[in-house]
């Protein structure tokens, strides 16, 4: 985090009178102002360094500042970026905010203005730094730099709802917290942090679990009890599986989250939620809306601000960095020595699939590090059962005569589909066993079987009920 006394600033600004003052009142709030002429030399210092805070006019000899903006999002993320723009092209610059440009300033200007500004940049400035070591999405490559980059801008518009995308085990959880934190900054560790997994809460319980109720209004209803919104006040409300939440009840969360009004049961007023929402789903809310499960207009008031986490296939790169981090977690929670992973096993592990992701590669890891002799200094990885997950994957010859593929009268998305038949290839392999196949899954035994209402026709597989 930067020293918000000392911040280091890019002035780009060919105006030599107006370039005099904002680095005059830069200096003054503790600033370390660079002042660039032309785009040409600004796009010198971006290459050479990070700046904590970039002024940038759009009209410049060689080219716009709205031109330039992009290389500065994409090689200095942490930078508060102005946009000093005339009048005529403010339209641009009130679009370019929703794309993470910190805010803009017309000409002319006066000091104050810029003053003010200063000062507001000097507090988000206070917000912590995205080190490799300092948030859980671990990783070097593109994909990753890219989710980390789109989660900063998201921090920036706290009353944008965020919809984080991804398979199973990619770590939207991880991305919410990590919202969090950069959303409220040194507040993060004070701040509410609130998850609800949707499809856990029983339907006819969801609005009072949401949104609270008063005594009295429902039988058993012997005392107020605070919702999950009203906790979350002033910090983050993270919904997770919102593809989940049954059709009848999305009209009540549409409401909430056009007006930030909730009500809760029994109660005569309604309450005002100053915080940010932030969605989660493993599903394609468009194929979810085509098949009549999800209404359009949530979809669209929850796609606001979207980002896609990559599944582990497509950075697998990143594998050695995460799974050595995983290891040392789990160490940690078994209180074993510190292990390594022979070279060997980390090709086997980036030649497997990972159809669960990061969750899926943690559970290797543990079963394996269990099986590992407490002397040993390296892990003993379980090849086995990543050979039997491989094969899996590959075929069952119970299923090998009919292709899997959902119902004709149902149409699924792509994840969707590789979830189905995941999940009937290891109900076979499971021999029907439910618990078996939920740990096999990484899911939950209730979260299986909430799979099954939704595709009964997999229930053919689980032929020993537990």
């Amino acid at each position: 985090m930067p020293n918000i006394e000392q911040f280091s600033c890019l002035l780009v600004e060919d105006d030599v009178g107006f370039t005099g003052l904002s680095a005059k009142i830069v200096s003054e709030e503790g600033g370390r102002p660079v002042i660039c002429h032309t785009l040409e030399a600004a796009r010198a210092q971006i290459t050479q360094k990070s700046f904590d805070l970039v002024l940038l006019d759009n009209r410049l000899p060689d080219g716009t500042g709205y031109e330039f903006y992009p290389q500065v999002a994409r090689q200095s993320p942490g930078s508060v970026v102005v946009m000093i723009t005339g009048a005529p092209e403010l339209s641009q610059a009130i679009e370019m905010t929703r794309n993470g440009l910190f805010d803009y300033l017309t000409k002319p200007m006066d000091a104050n203005a810029l003053l003010a500004l200063l000062r507001r940049a000097k507090l988000r400035l206070q917000r912590p730094s995205l080190e490799p070591d300092a948030h859980g999405l671990l990783g070097n490559s593109p994909k990753i730099k890219e989710v980390v980059v789109q989660l900063q801008q998201a921090a920036r518009h706290a009353n944008a709802t965020v919809l984080l995308l991804g398979e199973t085990g990619t770590g939207k959880d991880l991305a919410a917290r990590l919202l969090h934190q950069l959303s409220f900054g040194p507040r993060a560790a004070t701040a509410p942090y609130v998850a609800l997994n949707c499809p856990n809460v029983p339907a006819d319980m969801f609005e009072a679990e949401l949104f609270g109720s008063e005594k009295g209004a429902y039988t058993g209803a012997d005392r107020r009890r605070g919702g999950l919104v009203e906790a979350a006040q002033s910090g983050t409300l993270f919904l997770d599986e919102v593809a989940e939440i049954p059709l009848s009840l999305q009209s009540k969360l549409l409401r909430f989250l056009e007006s930030r009004e909730y009500r809760s049961l029994g109660a005569a007023n309604s309450a005002q939620f100053h915080g940010r929402v932030v969605a989660a789903t493993n599903r394609s809310l468009a194929d979810e809306v085509r098949a009549g499960r999800f209404r359009e207009d949530l979809r669209y008031r929850l796609d606001v601000f979207a980002i896609n986490l990559p599944p582990l296939r497509d950075h697998l790169a990143d594998l050695e960095i995460i799974a050595e981090a995983l290891l040392n977690q789990l160490c940690e929670k078994y209180q074993r020595r510190g292990l390594t992973i022979k070279p060997q096993d980390l090709d086997v592990l980036r030649r497997h699939t990972f159809p669960g992701n990061v969750r899926e590669l943690r559970n290797v890891l543990e079963r394996s590090l269990l099986r590992t002799e407490v002397t040993a200094r390296e892990l003993s990885i379980d090849l086995d059962w990543l050979k039997g997950r491989r094969e899996e994957a590959l075929s069952l010859p119970a299923l090998e005569t009919q292709p899997l593929s959902a119902p004709v009268d149902r149409e699924l998305s792509a994840l969707e589909q590789q979830e189905y038949e995941l999940i009937a290839k290891t109900l076979a392999s499971e021999k029907g066993g439910i618990r078996r196949a939920a740990a096999k899954l990484g899911l939950t035994h209730q979260a299986l079987l909430r799979r099954l209402q939704k595709w009964p026709e997999l229930r053919q597989a689980a032929n020993s009920p537990e």
